[in-house]
């Protein structure tokens, strides 16, 4: 009862195969990114889209729209300053200035729901537009 009351004050539910693609991404490394949409209808989070393991980050930044809102979960890969291989996991909300005001909202009030669920997070990123989330930006936060 609780965790439904939670979730109910902070917005959206979460399907399950949203914890899946992350649990997936995070430890079998079978994806790159995961790109999260709200379902207003169904009012719950579900995944959009799934990027293979081959894929880099400008396949999740084209996967993200133009003009509506959507979380990702990115896996960067990458050798830190002492030469040693390490992986980041990125949770990036994006709300570009053409989304609707509607929109924004809910995925603000909603992002803590699914936040709390994907253990394991190291950075977030929050991105009106493709320069506050650009790949320099990624690396920069990694390091």
């Amino acid at each position: 009862m609780a965790m439904a009351f939670k979730m109910a004050t902070e917005g959206m539910r979460v399907k399950q195969e949203c914890l899946s693609s992350f649990m997936e991404m995070k430890w079998k490394k079978v994806s790159r990114y995961v790109v999260y949409k709200i379902d207003e209808q169904a009012r719950e989070v579900r995944v959009d889209k799934v990027g293979g393991a081959g894929e880099g980050y400008d396949g999740l930044a084209a996967a993200l729209p133009a003009d509506d809102c959507r979380y990702a979960v990115f896996d960067f890969d990458f050798v830190s300053r002492d030469n040693c291989q390490k992986s980041k996991i990125f949770f990036i909300t994006w709300s570009p200035t053409a989304s609707r005001i509607r929109s924004k909202i809910l995925y603000a009030t909603s992002k803590q729901g699914l936040r709390r669920l994907l253990e394991g997070i190291h950075y977030e990123v929050q991105a009106t537009d493709p320069t506050e989330m650009g790949f320099d930006v990624i690396q920069e936060r990694a390091k």
